[in-house]
């Protein structure tokens, strides 16, 4: 039966669905990154979720809050390079959006969603068209906004299809950040390996929320 809102130990058990599908996806991601880049992108979003498991299993859940920080924080401390960085910051800031929320409706997931990616921007400097995650968080994050005010199972839904339509978009860009900027017109054709991750994290907040 689809979830109208979670308390803490249902957004914990999303997160952990959310982790197990960026393993399983590990080959899929790694390819799209060989793309368009030095190919490491699955392995790395592979063992940062691997941490993010060890460090949301390790006790029970605090708060919705502390479980998208510890998520962020895992990531981070065991990733390293730019996609620690991007993914870290995007779970820690969208996490402190939550601060003091017993429960995460579709409000709150606009909050966590626009916090996340606004901080990811402010880090890294990218906007949408730059073919990075951005393309995919930041459709999401506007979805969200739109649907704040609809049921939760109706918000997720409306926000993959948007983060989903965002990644099928970034197949028609030239990179303007990374390994992939040296390809220019080369890496037409070819998804963003960090919008990959980004659909595969959304695609199972929306299994979890809908099931």
């Amino acid at each position: 039966m689809a979830k109208t809102q979670l308390d803490k130990e249902e957004v914990k058990a999303m997160l952990l669905l959310a982790a197990d599908r960026i393993i399983t996806a590990e080959p899929e991601l790694s390819e799209a990154d060989r793309n368009l880049g030095d190919g490491d992108h699955g392995l790395g979003m592979q063992r940062g979720m691997t941490a993010v498991k060890e460090k949301l299993n390790a006790g029970d859940a605090e708060s919705i809050d502390k479980s998208f920080s510890n998520t962020g924080m895992a990531m981070m401390s065991s990733m390293g390079g730019a996609s620690g960085a991007i993914f870290g910051t995007f779970f820690r800031n969208g996490g402190k959006a939550l601060t003091g929320k017993e429960t995460l409706d579709a409000a709150g997931l606009a909050a966590f969603l626009r916090a996340g990616v606004d901080g990811v921007k402010s880090r890294g400097g990218a906007a949408v068209g730059d073919k990075t995650v951005v393309d995919a968080m930041e459709p999401a994050a506007v979805k969200a906004a739109e649907a704040a005010t609809q049921s939760l199972p109706e918000a997720i839904t409306a926000v993959a299809a948007a983060a989903e339509a965002g990644l099928e978009a970034s197949k028609a860009l030239v990179a303007k950040f990374g390994r992939a900027k040296t390809l220019g017109e080369g890496c037409i054709g070819f998804p963003d390996a960090g919008a990959m991750s980004v659909t595969v994290i959304i695609n199972a907040f929306k299994d979890y929320i809908t099931a």
